[in-house]
């Protein structure tokens, strides 16, 4: 089942209008969109362990053009200072959900934290539009 509402959602910078709010909303015509240096992170803080057998991550190149990541890394851990990377993605011209499947190698990922990390954009745009995410 979906999980990311049981988690409290920050992001390192937005844009008046497209913060967390935004990226919550069940609409892909709403995003999050940041306003500052990469990387750009969305974390997600749970109030107790949860077990991760899924991630994905909506993004519309159509719509967002050299504002849609490329490149996307993914960590956890039990806090924000003990963070590791689980997983990476890139990708060129997504359209709709990003699956991150088995994302720590076929067992099943243990976290109080999850952060996602925009690493590039298209293009190398600098800022970057985000329209969902899920966590399973």
């Amino acid at each position: 089942r979906e999980i990311s509402a049981l988690a409290s959602w920050t992001v390192s910078t937005h844009k008046p209008g497209c913060g967390v709010a935004a990226l919550r909303n069940p609409s892909p015509s709403q995003y999050w969109q940041s306003d500052g240096p990469q990387p750009h992170t969305l974390t997600l803080h749970f109030f107790k362990l949860v077990a991760i057998v899924r991630i994905r991550v909506y993004l519309d190149f159509e719509m967002d053009e050299s504002y849609t990541p490329t490149k996307m890394t993914f960590l956890a851990g039990m806090g924000g200072n003990d963070l590791v990377e689980f997983a990476c993605w890139e990708g060129e011209g997504p359209g709709g959900w990003v699956d991150n499947d088995d994302p720590y190698a076929g067992n099943v990922l243990k976290a109080m934290v999850v952060q996602m990390r925009v690493i590039e954009n298209h293009q190398n745009g600098k800022d970057t539009h985000v329209r969902g995410f899920q966590v399973f």
